[in-house]
């Protein structure tokens, strides 16, 4: 039902965003239940073992399955089962203490400690220079790929440039930070990381969870629509990550790393 001022009322249908648990499993231990949009569950699985520092590669993941949620009525298929190279097993893997709602990636860090992962990639001495206008042109063209978007208008955007502004892949979700883990997934999966002289831009705003795995995957120019958090700033300057925030209509705030904004 549709109502308008004066209380006008229509009747109609609506397309409305997915939203599902995924278990994440290593063997038969359970890591961590996330609320995303279902679709390129693979991609969305590696993308969180890379940016929480349980694998460096994809090749440190031996096989990924599908596996029936016996809790679901319909027997949806929301378990993604890992396994993990012999290397890797004897690491030190701790569970998620809790699940992710599609607003927080971070949610189900066990401990503070946890939050700041180190990453295997140094951003700090990447070459990219980018200009004012071709970060400008970056919102539109991510926009024009957001098919999901157009027709329910309830999920998050992340989409992949390489340093002349050329898409190479966008993805969807409920979640912004699953959003992200599915592109970088998909990079991990193409033997593209680390993703030097790349850019990586959010639909909404840029927050510490985005910040972190944008450096997790080596990319050294993070660019938000919507605002930065402080932590985001801060992880940035430390890390000698570009950061973005306002990146709409004509102009942009640059937060940290400065020095890539080149002259038009």
């Amino acid at each position: 039902m549709q109502v308008a001022a004066g209380g006008a009322v229509t009747w109609r249908s609506d397309d409305v965003s997915t939203e599902e648990p995924l278990e994440i499993r290593i063997g038969d231990v359970s890591l961590s239940v996330t609320m995303r949009t279902p679709g390129e569950d693979f991609d969305l699985v590696a993308g969180f073992l890379i940016t929480e520092g349980i694998v460096r590669s994809s090749n440190e993941i031996a096989g990924m399955r599908m596996c029936p949620d016996a809790a679901a009525e319909t027997g949806e298929l929301n378990i993604v089962e890992v396994t993990l190279s012999e290397p890797v097993i004897s690491r030190d893997i701790t569970p998620r203490a809790f699940y992710m709602t599609s607003s927080c990636g971070m949610c189900g860090k066990a401990s503070i400690e946890a939050v700041r992962t180190t990453s295997a990639y140094d951003v700090a001495g990447d070459p990219l220079r980018v200009t004012p206008s071709l970060l400008l042109s970056l919102p539109a063209i991510q926009r024009s790929a957001q098919r999901q978007f157009s027709r329910t208008g309830g999920l998050h955007a992340a989409a992949l440039f390489d340093g002349k502004g050329n898409l190479l892949c966008l993805r969807e979700d409920v979640g912004r930070h699953n959003a992200f883990d599915k592109v970088i997934g998909w990079a991990a999966t193409q033997g593209q990381l680390p993703l030097r002289s790349h850019i990586i831009l959010a639909s909404g705003r840029a927050s510490f969870e985005l910040t972190q795995k944008t450096l997790m995957a080596g990319i050294p120019l993070l660019a938000a629509v919507s605002a930065p958090s402080s932590l985001a700033v801060e992880l940035a300057s430390d890390s000698g990550m570009t950061l973005i925030g306002f990146l709409r209509g004509e102009q942009m705030n640059v937060y940290a790393g400065h020095e890539r904004i080149a002259r038009e």
